[in-house]
């Protein structure tokens, strides 16, 4: 995942929120929301779902609780959640969320060609992990996320050859309620998801700059499976 995605307060997103069983918590908006900077989680804790600000870097720096840049950690690769020793092991047993998103962006890998991509008529459900940590001088807990990656896809290949985000079929109730469970760990539960699939058909235009995102070619529609 290129590490650049927008959210839109639309009815879309609204849906999602609804599906999943969200009844407050206002999610934040933005048109480019970068690795490192706050974004919403929807997480599950007492029993009730909960929209949670995080930063977009699971990994944070002990002592100013900022991303801990030493480390890329924006994205948590499918491989590695089942190693002990990786940053994503116990947060995949314990602390499982839904980052939501209207688009996000992909590349190449050139540094040049990049897409924006979007759901037609949907909103998106990435299947994230997070992180709680406690600020020693305020008593505050702050949180961290990052969104779990999968092999490419056969059909996203020519825009990224190199992986496709986990995207929930959030309105499958049962698939989120284990999901967002923080007691459920059986996770060898999840193996199918961890296979790329698209729930929804794809809205793909090639644009200049994730940052800016003008547009440089005609839309295209990639089917869903």
């Amino acid at each position: 995942m290129c590490g650049r995605m927008n959210v839109t307060d639309d009815p879309f997103l609204r849906g999602l929120l609804d599906s999943i069983g969200v009844s407050s918590g206002q999610v934040i908006a933005s048109p480019d929301i970068a690795p490192g900077a706050k974004l919403s989680i929807i997480r599950q804790a007492g029993g009730q779902r909960l929209v949670t600000d995080a930063s977009w870097w699971l990994l944070l720096d002990q002592q100013t609780l900022k991303p801990n840049y030493r480390y890329t950690s924006f994205n948590s690769r499918y491989d590695k959640l089942n190693t002990p020793q990786s940053i994503s092991f116990t947060s995949y047993r314990q602390g499982r969320c839904i980052v939501p998103a209207s688009g996000f962006v992909e590349g190449l890998g050139d540094k040049k060609t990049y897409f924006q991509i979007e759901p037609i008529d949907s909103a998106i459900a990435f299947g994230g992990l997070y992180k709680e940590w406690l600020n020693n001088s305020t008593g505050e807990l702050i949180y961290s996320a990052s969104i779990i990656t999968l092999p490419p896809h056969p059909k996203l290949k020519h825009i990224h050859p190199k992986s496709t985000p986990l995207m929930l079929p959030y309105t499958d109730k049962q698939t989120i309620d284990m999901w967002l469970n923080p007691e459920f760990t059986q996770v060898e539960a999840f193996q199918d998801l961890l296979h790329p699939t698209l729930h929804a058909d794809l809205s793909v235009t090639q644009i200049d700059k994730p940052s800016k995102r003008n547009i440089i070619a005609e839309r295209f529609v990639i089917a869903a499976d």
